[in-house]
């Protein structure tokens, strides 16, 4: 379940959620959209940092779902911002500093109003991924280090994106570790159970019987640094580590299986 409902309200115990999206790239415009409703429901105003295309496609969403995208930016509730401008204000020889990001994010910040006594601030955003996509590793890194800072003195939530495809061989703990230790939830990548019931069918194809009471210790192995991670993610990434023989073809029937169903 995405927990987009039960966000707190309190600056300490915030909602910083993350999904990586490649493999399903529809059901991020879906999820952004439903947490972005979800938001304005709760009187919460809205930060969306993320690429011209990609605002079209939130904003396309919002008015399909009963929202006036334009009233809510005039309202003062919405801000759609461009990712890559914003990038650009804050980095310093390749890297984010901190007092420019702080400026640059506050002042954004200051452009939008919640109701009041009612709402926070819910922010999306795409930057960190940008980063990721140009193998700028350690700055986006850097970026949600000093989201989780901002984020520890206002009562704001975050939801970020990154361009990993979970069937591929980019996502594995080695290189996602980072990433997990700094947010709340991970985002499933897959619609409903879709692509929980994938992976464990291509298990049972590949594994056979040795399949059976894996669950047990993909769970026990699960590091509690990260983030709330789903199940089909989790037995990703163990099997990547445990089982790197049989994990490219578990994962590339689990694929077909997820694909299938969409």
């Amino acid at each position: 379940m995405i927990p987009f409902d039960s966000l707190p309200a309190s600056p300490e115990n915030h909602g910083h959620l993350v999904q990586f999206y490649q493999a399903d790239e529809g059901l991020l415009t879906k999820n952004v959209v439903d947490y972005l409703l979800d938001g304005l429901k709760q009187g919460d105003a809205l930060l969306v940092i993320t690429t011209p295309a990609r605002n079209t496609a939130f904003a396309t969403g919002l008015s399909e779902a009963g929202i006036d995208p334009d009233k809510a930016v005039r309202e003062r509730r919405l801000l759609f911002a461009d990712a890559d401008q914003t990038l650009r204000r804050f980095m310093v020889e390749g890297q984010p500093d901190w007092r420019r990001f702080e400026r640059t994010i506050s002042a954004l910040i200051r452009e939008v109003h919640p109701q009041p006594d009612r709402g926070g601030l819910r922010a999306y955003g795409e930057m960190v991924g940008l980063l990721w996509q140009e193998g700028q590793f350690s700055a986006a890194i850097r970026l949600e280090q000093f989201w989780n800072k901002l984020m520890g003195a206002n009562a704001l939530h975050l939801f970020c994106s990154y361009p990993i495809d979970v069937f591929g061989k980019d996502f594995q703990s080695a290189a996602l570790d980072a990433v997990l230790c700094e947010h709340t939830h991970l985002v499933p990548a897959g619609r409903d159970q879709d692509l929980d019931s994938a992976i464990h069918r291509a298990m049972d194809d590949v594994l056979g019987a040795d399949a059976h009471g894996l669950q047990a210790r993909i769970d026990a192995d699960l590091q509690p640094s990260w983030a709330s991670m789903p199940q089909a993610e989790t037995a990703i990434l163990w099997l990547r580590n445990n089982l790197p023989q049989q994990a490219d073809e578990i994962l590339l029937r689990a694929r077909q299986y997820y694909q299938s169903i969409q």
